[in-house]
């Protein structure tokens, strides 16, 4: 039966003084908006979006339990955002490298091809058994080199583009603050992120 495919995924996270610093990492003295998340925090988000397809909508659900709490909601917002626009421009510029190395490969293995096929069948004789089989060799061996490339080109994009994708999903997303009244708490109770603490 064929997966149903989500168009809006949601993501948790408890927005709480005594947890907020469990989101960066420890050792980064930058304000708030600028820190850098934590590989624990980080590896959360990237496996709540791992649902996320080409049409889906990602949001950020932040709880804030006490009013007190929202002040902290805009800046974890701006540090999330931020750091998966980072992620995506390193992303950009891994896929223009191997777009580059590949079209480079392509033009090599293109000129290899010449060279098999239109020079070294001049140096040789049909006649002979050993150059027949020598030149038999060489145009199985150009095919080969001039096969990689293609299929790198043809095949390989997708992964590069999902990537991309979804970092500027996890960049752009929008936020909403829910369960902000303790009486709505109570009533509902998704599962949230929230790094324990250890001294």
């Amino acid at each position: 039966m064929k997966k149903e495919v989500p168009g809006k995924v949601s993501i948790f996270i408890t927005v709480d003084l005594q947890v907020i610093n469990t989101y960066f990492n420890a050792h980064d003295p930058a304000p708030l908006y600028k820190r850098q998340l934590s590989h624990q925090f980080e590896q959360y988000l990237l496996k709540s979006a791992a649902q996320v397809k080409r049409y889906s909508v990602v949001f950020y659900k932040l709880k804030c339990s006490k009013d007190i709490d929202r002040q902290y909601a805009e800046p974890l917002m701006y540090a999330i955002r931020r750091h998966f626009a980072e992620q995506k421009k390193i992303r950009q510029g891994e896929f223009y490298r191997y777009k580059r190395k590949s079209f480079s490969l392509l033009a090599v293995s293109f000129l290899v091809v010449i060279f098999c096929h239109g020079i070294i069948p001049l140096l040789v004789t049909t006649t002979n058994p050993v150059e027949t089989i020598l030149l038999t060799s060489v145009d199985v061996f150009s095919w080969v080199i001039f096969w990689r490339p293609i299929d790198k080109l043809v095949f390989e994009w997708n992964p590069h583009l999902k990537d991309i994708s979804l970092l500027d999903k996890m960049a752009s997303a929008e936020m909403m603050i829910v369960n902000t009244s303790k009486e709505a708490s109570k009533k509902t109770k998704p599962v949230l992120f929230a790094v324990s603490q250890t001294g």
